[in-house]
């Protein structure tokens, strides 16, 4: 794809990586709120470390990542390898993302690490780099109807066991998302 016309973030491995925070993120992005992209090695780097930390998810770990996979039409980049070279980062490691959101034609990077993407690094290729909770509460802000339905859905697949509003609310604020709790709970009834 040369480009698109919507909105588009790279999600990088650490908003991957946590499953309700991947499963918000994937279904902002399925129900056309914005288009979601990452790479191969992304994937690589979240997969491995949820192998590393919850061994018992080795066995399911390749039927999750072709889930996520498939969650997003045109979600993978490629071609990015020969940009990682010429970028400078304060973690040489993250060179790939910001080179992944140069060839995918990123808006943005949503990232549970900012410092890793310094603004001024990032302003030169027209990207920013979001915390996964600015970026939940933009999609609630710009088009609330629609990202209510979505943490709606998300809330009902939770079934092992099921899960209340608050329960969803309580969840996102551990899950680093405390601007986006606030929001929901005077819409609770909404989700």
């Amino acid at each position: 794809m040369a480009g698109s016309a919507r909105y588009t973030a790279i999600l990088d491995a650490n908003v991957l990586y946590p499953n309700l925070l991947r499963d918000l993120l994937l279904s902002m992005a399925s129900a056309g709120l914005y288009h979601a992209r990452w790479t191969s090695q992304i994937n690589d780097e979240w997969t491995r470390n949820l192998v590393a930390n919850k061994p018992e998810v080795a066995p399911k770990i390749a039927l999750l990542l072709e889930l996520v996979n498939q969650a997003v039409p045109d979600c993978l980049v490629e071609n990015y390898a020969s940009l990682i070279d010429s970028l400078v980062l304060p973690d040489p490691d993250d060179r790939h993302v910001l080179a992944a959101a140069i060839a995918g034609h990123a808006d943005a990077i949503v990232t549970i690490n900012l410092n890793d993407f310094p603004e001024e690094v990032l302003a030169q290729h027209g990207i920013e780099a979001q915390h996964p909770d600015d970026f939940v509460m933009n999609q609630l802000e710009l088009r609330p109807f629609e990202a209510l339905e979505v943490i709606k859905r998300v809330r009902a697949r939770m079934r092992n066991p099921a899960r209340s509003s608050a329960d969803l609310i309580q969840m996102l604020e551990k899950n680093a998302l405390p601007q986006t709790a606030q929001y929901l709970k005077s819409r609770a009834g909404l989700i």
